[in-house]
């Protein structure tokens, strides 16, 4: 398939849709007790029958909002929007009301998708007076609700024969989508992302994952909300690679899932893979006699070859038995059929990534925002280099400013911001995006080295990055959590949440491990004093992202009399 060549993104499927000779073939699959299967005929005689109904309300480049959880029908929504030239405009369903109205006023949906009753709920009281909405879908019934909407189920079950097949006029620079950021810094910025950039970034992935696609159906397992960019545009690449695309229950029930469906290729963000990191190595720690030895071994050789270091013809054979004695069984817990985890949307701690590279987890660790559709670098299967982020793209033009930030141009930077005009003139200068981020390039290869936003800098001058010391506190395995305090005084604190397993360990065995950690960093680095808090920082509580970063302005702001008092 010539990505070039395609035009918009409904095109990219129903060209696939085509090439398939079984179009019986199952191409959506949820996981779990209440299993649903779509072939690729279903999901293309699905996406025409919504198609049709919203043909008969919207107009090219009216905004469609999605609010669901990951399901087939959150895809079929998607295409069927594009496919009536509208803009799908998806929403995280662990917004807050606030959130909510902010989007709702800020981009004027004419149409809003609903998942079921408790999606619906969430908007009941602040949907009543927005004049610009015409219909509401749900993908469920929503009983007792007295407003008017449309069923998606009915449709698919109304075998209409006087089906027309519609074909999107949508070029490759028109708006697919206006993703919202996930307001790490205040309000969401909605980034409108054209068809071109989302394609633009298929062919990127592509030539990273052509030496893992197998010649049967790729199955790739989807957890990472589908609102997010990351997860957006892989939904596309799946396409591109005519995979089968299993949706998870839950982040809770990921492991188990991936035990359910064998996926070969998963995308997942770094604080699901510390997470791994933890509880793997939490394991390894209890293993006693000759267990003990064989897996740290096996460790031993398999940091050896991830950092390119000679073996003897007695470590190779070692590494081949070691290979079928350890990391087999690791792999079996994960499907057994994993080829690579992707790593994205944050920076991948550089002991986690050796540590996951090291045991037979294949973890490559990319780079990009939100505002480039989203990934600008990756690093490929054969040549892991896991203090970087990969060499660009095809299509990326990446330099690096005179301060040391990373510029990016080409068809996969955003259009703009919506209804932002100066936000989008303070980054997009000259077709070049400002993205933010600090960084380098080593051998063709990206490595990122800081934030703009979150550097810390000292009354003598010098920029630390709190992102560094938080990795290495929450690597001790009594911290689940930290945030590191210090902008302009005179040393670093920090924040600390307690892995529930520690929750009574003694202040002072946190100080001596503290002590321990500070001998690695450089003096401005290390962290003076500290305090603990027992309630976790999560998305419901208002201090994760969707994609679980940490929302830093709103924690300084709720514990800024608890940091303030550490310089007493």
């Amino acid at each position: 398939m010539n990505l070039k060549q395609i035009n918009n993104l409904t095109e990219l499927f129903f060209d696939q849709f085509n090439k398939q000779i079984n179009k019986d073939k199952i191409l959506l699959s949820t996981l779990g007790d209440n299993r649903k299967n779509y072939s690729w005929q279903e999901t293309y005689d699905f996406i025409n029958l919504v198609s049709n109904e919203l043909r008969k309300v919207i107009s090219k480049g009216d905004r469609c909002l999605l609010i669901s959880e990951n399901r087939p029908e959150w895809f079929i929504a998607d295409l069927s929007i594009m496919l009536s030239d509208g803009i799908t405009v998806p929403a995280y369903t662990t917004y807050a009301e606030n959130d909510y109205n902010y989007i709702l006023n800020d981009c004027t949906p004419s149409i809003i998708f609903f998942s079921n009753i408790e999606q619906f709920n969430k908007l009941k009281n602040i949907i009543k007076d927005k004049k610009f909405i015409k219909k509401i879908f749900s993908f469920e019934k929503l009983p007792n609700v007295e407003i008017e909407y449309i069923n998606l189920e009915d449709i698919i079950h109304s075998n209409n024969k006087n089906l027309t097949i519609h074909k999107s006029l949508a070029s490759r620079k028109d708006p697919s989508c206006i993703i919202y950021t996930s307001g790490t810094q205040g309000n969401p910025k909605g980034v409108i992302l054209s068809h071109g950039g989302i394609l633009n970034n298929c062919e990127g992935a592509i030539d990273i994952l052509k030496p893992l696609l197998s010649k049967e159906q790729p199955r790739f397992l989807t957890w990472l909300p589908l609102s997010h960019s990351y997860e957006h545009t892989v939904q596309f690449v799946q396409i591109t690679v005519g995979a089968r695309i299993f949706y998870a229950e839950s982040i809770d029930k990921l492991v188990k899932n991936m035990g359910d469906c064998s996926p070969e290729i998963m995308t997942a963000v770094p604080r699901f893979y510390q997470n791994l990191y933890q509880k793997i190595n939490a394991n390894f720690k209890k293993a006693t006699g000759l267990k003990k030895n064989l897996i740290f071994r096996m460790l031993e050789l398999g940091l050896k070859k991830i950092k390119k270091e000679n073996l003897t013809i007695f470590e190779k054979i070692q590494d081949i038995v070691l290979e079928k004695l350890v990391r087999k069984k690791i792999k079996s817990q994960f499907g057994g059929s994993l080829k690579t985890f992707v790593s994205g949307g944050g920076a991948l701690d550089k002991e986690v990534g050796y540590f996951l590279n090291a045991i037979g987890l294949p973890t490559l660790q990319g780079y990009g925002l939100t505002e480039t559709s989203p990934v600008v670098s990756c690093n490929p299967i054969d040549d892991i280099r896991i203090d970087t982020v990969g060499p660009p793209f095809k299509g990326n033009e990446v330099k690096i400013a005179e301060d040391g930030e990373i510029l990016v141009k080409g068809e996969n930077v955003m259009l703009g911001y919506w209804n932002n005009k100066e936000e989008t003139e303070k980054v997009l200068k000259d077709g070049w995006l400002y993205t933010g981020d600090i960084g380098v390039f080593e051998n063709d290869f990206l490595k990122i080295t800081d934030r703009k936003k979150d550097i810390l800098i000292t009354p003598g001058g010098d920029n630390i990055s709190p992102l560094k010391i938080e990795n290495e506190l929450v690597n001790l395995e009594f911290i689940d959590q930290a945030v590191v305090y210090g902008d302009n005084k005179p040393y670093l604190v920090a924040l600390l949440v307690l892995n529930d397993e520690f929750i009574n360990i003694k202040d002072e065995e946190i100080n001596n491990a503290i002590n321990n950690l500070n001998n690695n960093l450089s003096k401005i680095e290390n962290i003076k004093k500290f305090f603990s808090i027992k309630e976790k920082f999560s998305i419901e509580n208002g201090m994760l992202t969707p994609t679980l970063k940490l929302k830093r302005y709103k924690i300084i702001n709720k514990y800024k009399n608890n940091f303030e008092k550490l310089y007493n």
